[in-house]
């Protein structure tokens, strides 16, 4: 049974839904809606007024289906520009001041989003009485799309504006934004980087599976790339491009033309991602990152088998080795660089691998981390999987990562020790 809840800001009345001692707000707007002359621009501030209804789910950004389907199982969402939204997870909108969570989904910044049943933060507020924070960011070109004299990684900037929103609202949540600790996955655990070489907002993160071997893009070849992309999309440049419906953009992601640039490109990467192009993101990132690894105590986390939950990759030693230059060493020698520092660092590893074909592959952790696994039900990853051992294991890892989100330790040594979950 649910009722519904109201929370007063300074925008206006918020209207959610309380079930089972969890009160959930939907689709708030922390943004404009990014269309029109706002389509590629950096994000404004939401300016909406008056009484809301929050009750229901919103949509997740335009995007075609995700090279992982295969091992996570896919989704069924509404997908909309007018995405720039949060939805908050909380105990109850009171004055109890409870730690914050802010979660950044992955998806290689082509896929995903913060409103999908995967990542409902219902089980986490719940067990840790902690206030859970997802966000919706930007997608591929209309996120990260390059073009030199216009606004980049805008999809970075929905991210900091969306934590900037966090800080200035969330105590009417019952939420501390003293107490702020963001979590990402993939895509969202690289974005926390690139934001800790920024102006860092928070001081303490969780990185899940971060690919910092693979790096970001340069300028020079976000470019060649995005010329690729205006091309196949038949805009002369981008005023021509904002005024395209928005499946000509995702169709344009999968011409012929703008497959073999990436493939020519020969780096793996995705079409779209951060952009190093010297405003938002210096064009030699490496020192910047360096001194990113020591503003922030960190929980650094990796799966054993990687690479198998990507086409073409399996449980092979050379696919564990080729995981382990992508997301193993460089996850693990950002959680000494922040010790080093004097921050707090602690490395976890999940062998859990139900499904012999993806073995403990890339986002094998998530159901565990939300305690969601019901969710992902279809997903392949997961087949075989008991129970009963499901239950266990989730249970710990939620205690575990709320253990760090509540300022406190995972339950293990911190690193170079590197705790195995299975």
């Amino acid at each position: 049974m649910s009722t519904t809840v109201r929370v007063e800001l300074e925008q206006g009345p918020l209207t959610g839904i309380r079930q089972h001692g969890v009160c959930r707000f939907s689709a708030i707007p922390y943004a404009e809606a990014p269309v029109g002359a706002l389509r590629f621009a950096a994000p404004r501030p939401a300016a909406w007024r008056g009484p809301r209804d929050a009750t229901r789910p919103g949509p997740v950004a335009p995007q075609l289906p995700s090279r992982l389907r295969d091992a996570m199982g896919d989704f069924d969402a509404t997908q909309s520009e007018d995405c720039l939204h949060l939805t908050v997870w909380t105990p109850g909108p009171d004055t109890a001041r409870r730690p914050v969570v802010v979660w950044l989904h992955g998806g290689a910044w082509q896929s995903g989003g913060g409103a999908l049943d995967w990542y409902d933060g219902a089980r986490l507020a719940a067990l840790g009485d902690v206030v859970v924070v997802a966000v919706n960011y930007r997608l591929a070109a209309l996120g990260w799309l390059y073009v030199p004299g216009e606004a980049a990684n805008a999809g970075l900037l929905d991210q900091e504006l969306a934590i900037d929103w966090v800080l200035d609202h969330i105590a009417a949540f019952g939420g501390d934004p003293a107490r702020l600790t963001v979590m990402g996955q993939s895509a969202g655990a690289s974005s926390i980087c690139a934001m800790l070489a920024r102006r860092p907002r928070f001081s303490r993160a969780i990185l899940q599976s971060a690919a910092l071997g693979r790096g970001f893009r340069t300028a020079e070849q976000a470019w060649r790339l995005s010329q690729a992309f205006l091309r196949a999309a038949g805009a002369a440049d981008l005023a021509a491009a904002r005024a395209l419906p928005v499946a000509a953009l995702l169709d344009a992601q999968r011409a012929p033309a703008v497959v073999e640039a990436l493939q020519a490109e020969g780096t793996q990467r995705s079409l779209f991602c951060p952009v190093l192009d010297g405003a938002i993101l210096p064009h030699d990132i490496a020192p910047a990152l360096e001194q990113a690894a020591g503003r922030a105590d960190v929980l650094v986390s990796v799966t054993r088998d990687e690479m198998a939950a990507f086409p073409g990759h399996g449980v092979t030693a050379a696919d564990r080795e080729l995981g382990e230059r992508i997301f193993g060493r460089p996850s693990r020698q950002w959680a000494e660089q922040a010790a080093a520092c004097g921050r707090q660092a602690w490395l976890a590893r999940f062998d859990v691998a139900p499904a012999p074909r993806y073995g403990a592959c890339h986002c094998i952790e998530l159901p565990f981390v939300f305690g969601t696994l019901p969710a992902f039900a279809a997903a392949p990853m997961l087949h075989g999987l008991d129970p009963r051992h499901a239950g266990q294991l989730s249970q710990a890892v939620q205690q575990a990562w709320i253990g760090f989100i509540r300022g406190e330790s995972p339950g293990w040594e911190p690193a170079p020790h590197q705790q195995v979950l299975a």
